[in-house]
């Protein structure tokens, strides 16, 4: 197959290695799947600025995250189930993350348990909840994740209903029956019919709350001490509305473009909801980086970091660990060869002069002769 030397590579190995019915779910978006596309897309409309004759002999790429050292600005977004891409599922994606130093998210529809990924060493995690409608074990997730060491919650919100995803719907997408959701093991979850694994995601979905509000986000403040980042933010009027409500920070992201399809890709929507923010919480991107070219693009316009999500689970699916650890090099050496071609030696260099945007005023243009 010849080295891989970029991130995109390891889609097409996924493909060939996983059943049609596991890559599809973790490639598949809404309807149409536009904003799927989109998601990349955009960033191809943002183009450099770079500076010349800088001393970039030294560069860091260090920054904190929610008071965490982390090594570079690119971490792991929270996708779920891990061990349908590789035996070792989210175990081999917390080793990658902790040797690259930087931050990995779980999700609640993890198949390993908070527990699992805790012992497979030191690392700064987050977790993704849902509120589900027995907020009982919303409140048992987060005391168990508090335990586990677990560093902060990461609240999705774009997800009252599940999104119309065409190719699950297709291929009639179960949990493979030697997978189990490992953070709903050991709930007291009532009436479920224990015995049924595969009816453990339906009624998982099915438990996802459509009456959630800022209420319930409030009320998830007093049940924890970690702080909580807003996860699905696409404009300004939320963005203000986490802040006035203490939020810890707030990630940019469409779920992958995979709930409402035709919203604008993260890139598109990451300014706006920068500039909402004021710079009183940090804001995150989520969705369609693939490049280090991409990550200076999100911080040029104002995120504190991003977030990957479909390249580790095809990472994984085609090299295990190695995969994972792999792609998070590859982005990281991307991104600081951008940042040395742009005159930038830190993060705090980049700025909003070293990209232009085609919906940017035109600049540079000599006064017009009358």
């Amino acid at each position: 197959m010849g080295e891989i030397t970029n991130v995109t590579e390891y889609q097409a190995i996924a493909k060939q290695k996983l059943p049609k019915m596991v890559y599809d779910y973790y490639a598949s978006g809404a309807e149409d799947e536009w904003t799927l596309a989109e998601n990349r897309n955009a960033f191809s409309r943002i183009l450099f600025r770079p500076r010349i004759l800088i001393d970039v002999s030294r560069i860091d790429m260090t920054t904190t995250i929610l008071g965490f050292k982390i090594s570079m600005p690119i971490m792991i977004a929270p996708t779920a189930m891990h061990k349908m891409a590789h035996p070792e599922g989210e175990y081999a994606t917390a080793r990658a993350a902790s040797a690259a130093g930087t931050i990995m998210t779980l999700s609640s529809w993890a198949t390993s348990s908070v527990e699992e990924v805790a012992s497979t060493g030191p690392g700064i995690r987050f977790f993704q909840i849902y509120v589900f409608r027995d907020r009982n074990i919303v409140a048992q997730f987060v005391r168990r994740a508090e335990r586990a060491g677990f560093k902060a919650i990461a609240l999705t919100v774009d997800l009252p209903r599940g999104g119309r995803r065409e190719a699950d719907i297709k291929n009639r997408f179960t949990l493979p029956p030697f997978l189990t959701l490992k953070n709903f093991e050991g709930l007291d979850l009532g009436k479920m019919d224990k015995a049924d694994d595969s009816g453990l995601i339906s009624y998982a979905a099915g438990q996802t709350d459509r009456t959630l509000t800022w209420k319930d986000f409030k009320w998830l403040q007093t049940i924890t001490s970690m702080p909580i980042l807003v996860k699905g933010v696409l404009t300004a009027e939320d963005a203000r509305i986490a802040v006035q409500n203490g939020a810890a920070g707030i990630i940019v992201s469409n779920h992958g473009a995979r709930q409402l399809d035709y919203v604008p890709a993260t890139i598109m929507a990451l300014e706006e909801v920068v500039k909402a923010a004021q710079g009183r919480v940090p804001v995150f991107l989520d969705g369609g980086v693939r490049r280090g070219t991409d990550v200076f693009k999100a911080l040029a316009l104002g995120a504190s970091g991003i977030f990957i999500g479909r390249p580790v689970v095809f990472s994984l699916a085609a090299e295990g660990e190695a995969g994972v650890r792999k792609v998070l090099q590859m982005l990281r050496e991307e991104f600081e060869l951008t940042m040395a071609l742009s005159g930038c030696r830190s993060l705090s260099e980049i700025t909003r002069n070293h990209i232009v945007t085609d919906w940017d005023v035109p600049r540079l243009l000599p006064p017009a002769r009358l």
